[in-house]
């Protein structure tokens, strides 16, 4: 699996996917630092408002454009796509340079949708390209390292984006973006394997005709369903890490562990899973992967109910208290247990579909990824005030034993 990348049917992809979403999340958790404590310092109510809509900002691209980008992968070369949309990325680096120079908060937003965007361009081309590039035998090996390493890219672009100064978080972002475009322009022609409609203008009727497309399948239906609801409980879960850490008595880097805990986790699920697939399409993971997900979120409400008795905590004194090595422990558990459960549904995602339709069977995918993350800050919303972060997290798990009975069906 690790031969992979030396591989340039590989390599020069996952490099570009891996430093992609280290230039999104640094650039987001800057201005997130930026805004808290420099241009909102004195307001820190309008701050959260902002952290809350930047979440939103990022997703809204995924609703408006996943069609679109589907449609374009679809009938034309992806290598020639990713090499356009990294491209992209330099003026976008020249933007988000402006707009940290300024501090500028409507720059800011703007940048952040930008983001995005390109994310939400790039993500049906790389899903598409792993099945047209790689042998059956290799694909799911390849899908478990995308995964890893794009869980890494994030934990690393989430902390540095904290604690390096403007000037070097802009000078990492145009390094990342001049290497990502050097590595875009080395992954091979990917012309699309058969005839595809042209894309459609209207982004509304194009995105109904993915979503109608992809779900019509039912392998593809509890793929892209399956894949959501991780999505949305992952995010529901991060957005709580902050929170959560403060509540349990514990200083800021406690929730940085929280995060390292989640992304080394999924990622060594995933990797984990992909040696036992064994480069086989294998769905059986999935169902009791999904079961441990649930049992684990409830598991995690029932032990954050308390608060240690001694804080502020930092990251060493917390796990070093039975409740917090207790929380850690079930937190890395959740995270392995979801990168089992994410690789093999994937792999379907990848081979259930047509070859002609690929790319967009991922735009669908993508769609339905934010509308879940949408569906389940509301459910936050809702639960929150009510029941606290506990209430929460057993409410998830609940509703996460909905997705046992959807992995069970592939």
């Amino acid at each position: 699996m690790i031969a992979l990348l030396a591989r340039r049917r590989f390599g020069p992809l996952f490099v570009t996917q891996l430093l992609g979403a280290f230039n999104d999340n640094l650039f987001r958790s800057a201005m997130l630092f930026l805004v808290t404590y420099g241009v909102l310092r004195d307001r820190p109510a309008a701050a959260a408002l902002v952290a809350s809509l930047a979440g939103g900002l990022f997703i809204l691209p995924f609703l408006l454009f996943s069609s679109l980008s589907g449609e374009t992968a679809d009938r034309y070369d992806k290598a020639r796509i990713a090499r356009w949309v990294k491209a992209a990325e330099l003026a976008l680096v020249g933007l988000a340079g402006l707009a940290l120079y300024r501090a500028s908060l409507p720059l800011l937003c703007l940048t952040l949708f930008g983001f995005g965007a390109h994310s939400s361009l790039f993500g049906p081309v790389k899903y598409a390209l792993l099945p047209q590039h790689l042998r059956p035998d290799e694909l799911v090996g390849g899908t478990a390292l995308v995964e890893a390493g794009t869980f890494l890219a994030i934990l690393a672009g989430q902390m540095l984006g904290g604690l390096v100064h403007r000037e070097a978080a802009l000078a990492l972002l145009l390094a990342t973006a001049l290497v990502g475009l050097m590595a875009a322009r080395r992954i091979p022609p990917a012309p699309p394997p058969g005839a595809a409609p042209p894309p459609d203008r209207n982004l509304a009727r194009g995105t109904a005709r993915i979503l109608r497309h992809a779900l019509a399948t039912p392998r593809l239906r509890h793929a892209v369903l399956g894949i959501s609801w991780f999505f949305a409980l992952g995010a529901a879960l991060t957005q709580q890490f902050p929170p959560l850490a403060a509540r349990l008595g514990g200083r800021p880097g406690v929730a940085i562990l929280f995060f390292a805990l989640f992304s080394i986790g999924v990622a060594l699920g995933a990797l984990g899973v992909s040696r036992w697939m064994g480069g086989a399409v294998r769905t059986r993971a999935a169902a009791p992967a999904a079961l441990a997900l649930a049992l684990l979120t409830a598991g995690l409400g029932l032990a954050t109910r308390h608060p240690p008795a001694a804080a502020p905590l930092d990251a060493l004194s917390f796990v070093a208290t039975p409740g917090g090595a207790l929380v850690a422990g079930l937190l890395l558990l959740l995270a392995v247990a979801g990168g089992v459960y994410i690789v093999p549904l994937y792999a379907t995602l990848q081979t259930a579909g047509a070859a002609a339709a690929r790319a967009r069977d991922v735009a669908a995918n993508n769609v339905a990824n934010a509308l879940a993350m949408v569906l389940v800050t509301l459910v936050s919303v809702a639960v929150l005030p009510r029941l606290g972060q506990p209430g929460l997290m057993l409410t998830l798990g609940a509703i996460g034993l909905a997705a046992c009975a959807s992995a069970r069906r592939l």
